[in-house]
């Protein structure tokens, strides 16, 4: 169980690697002027949200195991509360999908600044699932 928990943390530790990076990557496309450089960003963000989506369903699958083997059918309800902000993430990485193609089609609206606050959205998330991991308040 130990094991399985300890991979379950690095699968998370590493797509949240990529849930952070990746909207970065969007800040630096929307200020980028030259299309090398675009290129260059739009090749690296193709490759990280590939990457880190397939980590994501490991993690996920993982995290599934898990509280099925520790808790079955009757979840504490912290941990319902840390399944909701997990969800949360989910869905914060599919936005980044729909995001993406438009710098790819140079259809993007938004600006740098946006980008930069939808950066931080994930961190909030995280904390939020960390803190009710490790001190289970309810």
């Amino acid at each position: 169980m130990l094991w399985f928990k300890a991979l379950h943390i690095m699968l998370v530790i590493s797509w949240m690697a990529g849930v952070f990076y990746l909207p970065r990557i969007f800040v630096n496309l929307a200020m980028e002027t030259n299309d090398v450089a675009i290129q260059r960003l739009l090749t690296m963000a193709r490759k990280l949200y590939r990457f880190s989506m397939w980590i994501s369903v490991f993690a996920v699958t993982a995290g599934a195991i898990l509280i099925y083997l520790q808790y079955g059918w009757q979840m504490p309800h912290w941990l319902h509360a840390k399944l909701f902000f997990a969800a949360l993430l989910i869905g914060y990485h599919h936005a980044c999908g729909p995001l993406l193609r438009k710098f790819e089609n140079g259809t993007n609206q938004r600006s740098h600044k946006w980008f930069r606050v939808f950066n931080e959205l994930p961190v909030f998330m995280m904390l939020a699932i960390v803190l009710l991991v490790v001190l289970k308040p309810f």
